[in-house]
């Protein structure tokens, strides 16, 4: 899926505050089936960026194209829908739902998108679950998880759907070198894959070297790296 931003600005405003402009991008895009590294300093917007090309965040003024489909256009219950089949998220924070299993966590994309059956949804969170390394933490609940453990949860149902978009927030930040390691492999062959296209937020440096193309975040811009 191509992602095309025009005229994009994002303003935090607050009683009482100056209002602050995080993100100034004038003209950007990423091409179906690439797999970027945004790169920038904590605070910077890294995450305002993903949540905007989510769907879950309104820019301020601006266009966000995925697909060639205007993501703002669209009334919030399809822009949910398109969300739920077509873009995959790891947020920082995981935010795994506290009350599911880590395979009922998986499966949540599987049952919003209604491609799959039960029997069918099941085998997949499982195929998933084993390959990020949790086969025996299947009942396990979040809170029953480490916090590299639950992130690996994440990752597993960002990618069940098989969506178009994967959009991952600082996806190594509590993991180890091999985890790590291990995850980002996941991460990057599934995408390619499935011809998806892949957008990582981090400021870990030892990513830098498994990608392309790196985008910096800086004052608000994206700079080429």
């Amino acid at each position: 899926m191509d992602v095309v931003l025009q005229q994009l600005r994002h303003t935090y405003a607050a009683s009482g505050l100056e209002a602050r402009t995080v993100l100034m991008i004038d003209d950007w895009q990423a091409a179906s089936g690439a797999q970027i590294l945004l790169r920038g300093v904590s605070g910077s917007g890294k995450t305002t960026l993903l949540n905007i090309l989510a769907g879950l965040l309104p820019p301020t003024t601006g266009v966000v194209r995925c697909g060639g489909q205007s993501l703002y256009a669209l009334p919030e219950n399809e822009r949910d829908r398109l969300r739920a089949t077509t873009i995959g998220y790891i947020f920082q924070m995981h935010h795994l739902a506290p009350t599911l299993s880590a395979l009922e966590n998986v499966e949540m994309p599987l049952v919003f998108g209604r491609k799959l059956n039960a029997s069918a949804r099941t085998a997949r969170a499982r195929e998933l679950l084993d390959s990020v390394g949790l086969r025996d933490f299947h009942r396990h609940r979040p809170m029953q998880l480490s916090t590299g453990q639950r992130l690996r949860v994440a990752v597993a149902r960002a990618l069940a759907a098989q969506p178009a978009l994967v959009l991952a927030d600082e996806p190594t930040a509590a993991l180890d070198a091999e985890s790590s390691h291990a995850v980002m492999d996941l991460l990057q062959e599934s995408c390619r894959r499935a011809g998806a296209t892949l957008i990582v937020a981090s400021h870990d440096p030892a990513l830098a070297t498994r990608f392309d193309h790196v985008v910096d975040l800086r004052n608000g811009g994206l700079h080429e790296g």
